[in-house]
């Protein structure tokens, strides 16, 4: 568990830097996006991700494990504009923008944690292409609970599926770099 938790923090630091990286670029201009629209930019990823198992070919000449970190940072900025709700103009700092990152990432790595300890590390034995699968789903499943207006009876809610979606992100991209150093 103690790699586990190493191997989340490296992948967390690229995806952060890249955040911050986007954020001297644009600034936090993703305030202006609604929560919908952030569940759609994870679906774009995800499904350009299957589109890339399946064909293995990219038109673009990008591989898939950019989306990846795409899907975790859009997460957190889902999480991010669920507590804040969206607005019609760029009402934080980049400052405040990164402490929010920071403390959603904090709050979704001990998630994965507690279901990494009672499910004994499983995703350590499935494939990719899995994630990507559960991903998708967890897509679909939100995008139901949005159409009913957050509303659920016995599931969790849109928080639980980012946070979710993060982290099976994070186990692809965990798997992609022990491919890489061995």
């Amino acid at each position: 568990m103690q790699q586990t938790s190493k191997q989340y923090d490296q992948v967390i630091e690229q995806c952060r830097q890249l955040f911050v990286n986007k954020m001297k670029d644009y600034g936090p201009s993703w305030r202006i996006l609604r929560p919908r629209s952030v569940t759609d930019q994870i679906f774009i990823k995800a499904k350009r991700i299957r589109t890339l198992e399946i064909s293995q070919t990219s038109m673009v000449g990008e591989d898939m494990w950019p989306e990846f970190i795409g899907i975790i940072n859009y997460g957190i900025i889902g999480l991010i504009q669920l507590k804040l709700g969206f607005s019609d103009v760029i009402d934080i700092d980049k400052k405040r923008a990164l402490q929010l990152y920071d403390k959603y990432i904090a709050e979704t790595k001990q998630l994965m944690i507690a279901k990494n300890t009672d499910y004994g590390e499983a995703w350590r034995d499935m494939r990719v292409s899995s994630y990507t699968d559960l991903i998708l789903t967890k897509i679909q499943r939100t995008k139901e609970i949005e159409n009913h207006n957050g509303e659920t009876l016995v599931s969790e809610g849109i928080d639980a599926n980012y946070q979710d979606m993060i982290n099976y992100a994070v186990f692809a991209l965990i798997k992609h770099n022990e491919q890489q150093q061995g």
